[in-house]
């Protein structure tokens, strides 16, 4: 075999394996660069989070009956938390109340955010993290003070309030809902960030006007819904419809 046969062969074996390998790293680029959807086909995977206050077990009801929604239960933070999860779920839903969270906990629920994955946050869940302040201020944009913080006292709660809920403006959550009227827990007294888009307000004087509303961080769609005390709240069906929907939204399947 001579010297310019040799030449070309391996000319040739080189570009072959440049041909191979380039769109290999490609494709495994484009994979951790960008967060992955769900399809629609499928049905969305949501990881239902509880513990640190009671509650009436009638709460799962809201999330039973569709085909396409599957949802896990974790009984705690530190259970929801304890590895990563954001190729498992599609969307958190919040209804703990809780504090404390060790250091790869806080790791696991910031990554599953940070991935674009969706975030809803229900009723005393904004009581959570109180310390946190990338949590109180920039994920969820409110925060019910459970004790006074500068100028600010204490918030407030009144339970078997009757309220007239009412959308401020159109949006896919709100819209095949429009303004309702629900027997509920309210809250005031929070600190909710001005930059928050509202979407539903409510005249009750022992209630903060803005009861739904989404929050202004920009790397996930996170929704934040005040009602949903107990089982007049969850037998509502503009409640299980708003929750439903905001579900969906935050997981991208909602335009």
């Amino acid at each position: 075999m001579n010297w310019d046969f040799q030449h070309q062969c391996g000319r040739l074996i080189v570009v072959v394996i440049l041909l191979t390998v380039f769109p290999m790293m490609a494709i495994l680029v484009g994979e951790s660069s960008e967060p992955v959807r769900p399809s629609r086909s499928t049905p969305l995977r949501a990881l239902v989070v509880t513990g640190g206050h009671d509650y009436e077990t009638s709460f799962y009801t809201v999330f039973e009956g569709y085909d396409d929604l599957t949802w896990s239960h974790a009984v705690s933070n530190q259970a929801a938390f304890k590895s990563d999860i954001r190729k498992k779920y599609d969307v958190l839903v919040l209804y703990d109340y809780t504090q404390e969270l060790d250091e790869a906990g806080r790791r696991n629920l910031r990554d599953f955010v940070e991935s674009g994955k969706g975030v809803v946050v229900l009723h005393h869940a904004i009581c959570s993290y109180q310390d946190w302040d990338w949590w109180t201020h920039e994920v969820v944009g409110g925060k019910y003070l459970l004790k006074p913080e500068g100028n600010m006292p204490a918030s407030t709660y009144k339970h078997d309030e009757e309220l007239a809920v009412t959308p401020t403006r159109r949006h896919p959550i709100v819209d095949p809902i429009g303004a309702f009227r629900i027997r509920d827990e309210t809250y005031k007294g929070k600190w909710i960030s001005a930059d928050n888009t509202v979407l539903m307000t409510t005249d009750n004087p022992t209630c903060d006007p803005p009861v739904v509303w989404i929050s202004s961080y920009p790397k996930s769609r996170v929704v934040y819904v005040a009602l949903g005390h107990d089982g007049a709240a969850f037998r509502n069906p503009s409640f299980r419809a708003l929750v439903r929907n905001s579900i969906f939204w935050s997981a991208g399947r909602l335009k």
